[in-house]
């Protein structure tokens, strides 16, 4: 089993696009057949999302469950495959995003990489902020809380 990305990392976005991916980033990575990461426009939120190749084949398994052209499974095709691009490292373990991603996420001169588990996120910092504060409410009002695998709540643990 894959490790989780875990943590926020702020890195420097140089004037070309080029941003380095947090070395433990990196590292949940290592392991992917394709030497980078693939990153979207989030249909949630103001940022990009990333992740390995190996998850973009999970998802385009979960699209496959749809039955083809239906309106679901056109529309999740368009917002994740249809944007997405295929971000290979270079030889400083940067990447370079794309125009179109940076103008999306607002991104000019640092962003934010924040683990997601399965998935990680690169925001604009001062948006990630006021996000990270709106979803701690949303748990703390809706008393959202996790199973264990044992099936017990969380807070009996």
């Amino acid at each position: 089993m894959r490790q989780p990305f875990l943590g926020t990392h702020i890195n420097k976005i140089d004037a070309k696009g080029r941003v380095s991916v947090p070395a433990a980033f990196r590292q949940v990575l290592a392991d992917d057949a394709f030497p980078g990461v693939v990153c979207f426009p989030s249909y949630k939120a103001e940022a990009i999302e990333g992740c390995a190749m190996g998850f973009m084949s999970e998802l385009s398994n979960s699209v496959d469950e749809y039955q083809l052209f239906s309106d679901e499974q056109e529309t999740l095709s368009d917002v994740i495959f249809g944007t997405s691009a295929s971000l290979a490292w270079d030889s400083n373990g940067r990447i370079q995003l794309p125009a179109d991603l940076l103008e999306f996420a607002r991104l000019d001169g640092t962003a934010a990489f924040v683990g997601m588990g399965k998935t990680f996120r690169i925001w604009e910092p001062e948006a990630l902020a006021r996000s990270q504060a709106e979803r701690r409410a949303q748990a703390r009002d809706r008393g959202l809380s996790l199973r264990l695998p044992n099936g017990r709540p969380r807070s009996e643990a």
